[in-house]
C-alpha cells in the first residue's frame, strides 16, 4: 500500500504532465509561431498567483480509431478563475500542443462548466480559442459540444461580459461561439476565423486566397467586421484585454467600476471654440473633441478600423465609464450608411444592457445615398440604430456639433429617440435637411430666390429655432462641453425608466 507521501508525489507528478500539455517538442513550435501556450497565456491574463485551474485530470472517453490509445493531457483546453485587477474572471484557453487544441465531448464539457460557473458568480467570462476544430475521431459527440457552448453563449448575453480571443485557427463551427460573444481580439498574422477554409474555396469556387487575406486579424477588424480589437502579438493582446475589463462591470446587476483619474470634473478646453472650421462643409477630426472631454484623453475605441465614418468606444468622465458614438466628419462626411448602423446600434445595445451611459457626439449630413445603399438594405440597416437608441434605458446624453440633418440625426438620438439631454453648439444645423437644400425646394420659381435663400439660411442653419421648440435643453460654447456633460451624467445617475412588459421585441436584423 502506498504512503501519503508516495501519493503525494503522484499527484504531483500527474499534475506536471497535464502542464506539459503536449510536450517539450510541441511547445518549441508553438513559440517558434510566436504564439504563448495556453497556459504562459492564461498566466499572463490573470493577476499573478490567482489563477485556480479546474478539471485538470479530466480526459476523453472515446474509443474510434485509435482514440482511446492517445494520451490527452488537460483534454486540450485549460479552464478555471481568477482575478483581474482584484475581480473574478472565468476563462479557458484551448492548447494547440494537445491533439491541435481540437474539440470534444469533454473539451466541451470544461468550458461549458466555467461558462455555467461564470453566469452563476455574475463574473466576465474570457474564452481563448486556439484550435484545429472539431475533433473528427468524436463525431456527434464534438458536434454536440460545440451546440452545448453555443447555448451557455446565448444565455449568458446581456447578463455578463463574454470576450473571445483568437489567438491561432479558429474554422468551421468553431467561429460561432466568438460571434455569440460581446468583443473578439484577434492578433495579427497568428490567427484566422473562417467557415471555410482556402483549400475549400478553392475546389468549391476556384477562387484562391491565403488563410490570412480570407481570415485574418485585419480582414476580420477592417472589412467584415467581425473582430473588434487587432493585436500585434500575444503579450499586447493580453494587455488590451485587461485594458477593456478595466471599463466593464462584472454583469448587468452593477456598475462599471469608478477610477480616481485626477482631471478635473470642470476643466474646459479653449481649443474647442476654434476646433470647427467656418465652412461647414470642411472636415475635422471628431477624435479631437473626444480626447479634449474625457478625462486625460483616454479613450479606447471599438471596431476602430471597420466602419470608420462612426466612432464607438469607452472613455471615462470624472471617473465613470462611458460609451461613446460620434459622427467622423474625417470620413465620407460622417455619413451613415449599412456598416455604421449595425456597428453603432450593437454597441449601444451592449452599453444598455451593461448600464454603461451612452453619449452622442452628433455631426451627420444624412444617410449615404446609392443604389449599393438601398438594394443592401440601409432602410433596415438604419432601422437598428432606430431601435437600439428606442430601446435603451440607460442614461442618453446627446451634444450636437455640426449638422444633425433628417433622419440621420433622429437615429443619432434626438430628443424624440429618449435622449434625457440634447446641447448643442453655436454651429450645429438642425434642421429636415441642409437649409440649401431646403430653400431651393421653398423657393423654387421665386423672382427673390437668392434673397430669401440666404435668409433662410442665415436662420435655419442655426440650432435657435429646435432651441425655441424646446427640441435642444441648452446651446453651448464648445469649451464648456466637458463640465456640461459630467454635471448630465450626475443628474441622470438616479435615472429610472420601463419598458412595456414582453419577452423580446423583433429587431430589424
Amino acid at each position: 500500500m502506498a504512503t501519503i507521501q508516495e501519493k503525494i508525489d503522484l499527484l504531483k507528478k500527474k499534475q506536471e504532465k497535464v502542464k506539459l500539455g503536449g510536450g517539450a517538442k510541441r511547445i518549441e513550435k508553438q513559440h517558434g509561431n510566436g504564439k504563448l501556450t495556453a497556459r504562459e497565456r492564461i498566466e499572463k491574463l490573470f493577476d499573478p498567483g490567482s489563477f485556480v485551474e479546474l478539471d485538470q485530470f479530466v480526459t476523453h472517453r472515446c474509443v474510434n480509431f485509435g482514440m482511446d490509445k492517445k494520451e490527452t493531457p488537460g483534454e486540450g483546453v485549460v479552464t478555471g478563475y481568477g482575478t483581474v485587477d482584484g475581480r473574478l474572471v472565468y476563462a479557458f484557453a484551448q492548447d494547440f500542443t494537445v491533439e491541435g487544441g481540437s474539440l470534444g465531448e469533454m473539451h466541451a464539457a470544461k468550458i461549458v462548466k466555467v461558462q455555467k460557473l461564470a453566469m452563476k458568480m455574475g463574473a466576465p467570462l474570457i474564452g481563448v480559442n486556439d484550435s484545429g476544430g472539431a475533433r473528427i475521431q468524436e463525431a456527434v459527440d464534438a458536434l454536440s459540444g460545440y451546440g452545448k457552448i453555443f447555448l451557455q453563449n446565448t444565455l449568458a448575453s446581456g447578463v455578463i461580459p463574454q470576450i473571445s480571443v483568437i489567438m491561432g485557427p479558429c474554422a468551421g463551427g468553431a467561429v460561432y461561439s466568438p460571434a455569440l460573444t460581446d468583443f473578439i481580439f484577434m492578433v495579427k498574422n497568428t490567427s484566422q476565423m473562417f467557415i471555410t477554409g482556402p483549400q475549400v474555396i478553392k475546389s468549391v469556387t476556384a477562387e484562391e486566397v491565403t488563410a490570412e487575406a480570407l481570415g485574418g486579424a485585419m480582414t476580420h477588424n477592417s472589412t467584415s467586421g467581425v473582430a473588434h480589437f487587432a493585436a500585434e502579438n500575444d503579450d499586447d493582446c493580453i494587455k488590451q484585454i485587461r485594458y477593456l475589463l478595466s471599463f466593464l462591470p462584472s454583469n448587468n446587476l452593477e456598475d462599471a467600476p469608478a477610477r480616481e483619474t485626477g482631471d478635473s470634473p470642470n476643466r474646459m478646453d479653449e481649443g474647442l471654440n476654434s476646433l470647427l472650421p467656418d465652412n461647414s462643409n470642411q472636415p475635422y477630426n471628431m477624435k479631437d473633441v473626444i480626447k479634449s472631454i474625457v478625462d486625460n484623453g483616454e479613450f479606447y475605441e471599438v471596431h476602430a478600423h471597420f466602419a470608420q465614418n462612426i466612432i464607438t468606444g469607452f472613455a471615462r468622465f470624472d471617473g465613470q465609464t462611458v460609451g461613446i458614438i460620434a459622427n467622423q466628419p474625417a470620413v465620407m462626411a460622417g455619413c451613415l450608411d449599412i456598416n455604421a448602423s449595425d456597428k453603432s446600434a450593437r454597441f449601444i445595445r451592449f452599453c444598455d444592457a451593461f448600464n454603461i451611459p451612452l453619449l452622442n457626439l452628433v455631426d451627420v449630413p444624412g444617410f449615404l445615398p446609392g443604389t449599393g445603399q438601398e438594394y443592401g438594405g440601409i432602410i433596415r440597416h438604419g432601422a437598428k440604430m432606430l431601435y437600439a437608441y428606442s430601446e435603451a434605458t440607460v442614461p442618453k446624453i446627446t451634444v450636437i456639433t455640426r449638422k444633425a440633418y433628417g433622419g440621420s440625426y433622429l437615429a443619432m438620438c434626438s430628443q424624440d429617440l429618449g435622449a434625457d439631454q440634447v446641447m448643442a453648439w453655436p454651429s450645429s444645423e438642425i434642421a429636415v435637411m441642409g437649409p440649401a437644400g431646403a430653400a431651393n425646394i421653398i423657393f423654387r420659381g421665386d423672382p427673390d430666390v437668392q434673397a430669401k435663400t440666404a435668409k433662410y439660411i442665415e436662420e435655419f442653419a442655426t440650432p435657435y429655432k429646435a432651441a425655441e421648440r424646446g427640441f435642444v435643453d441648452m446651446v453651448i460654447e464648445p469649451k464648456e462641453t466637458r463640465p456640461r456633460i459630467i454635471a448630465a451624467l450626475n443628474m441622470l445617475a438616479t435615472k429610472r425608466e420601463n419598458r412595456p412588459a414582453k419577452k423580446h421585441g423583433n429587431i430589424p436584423l
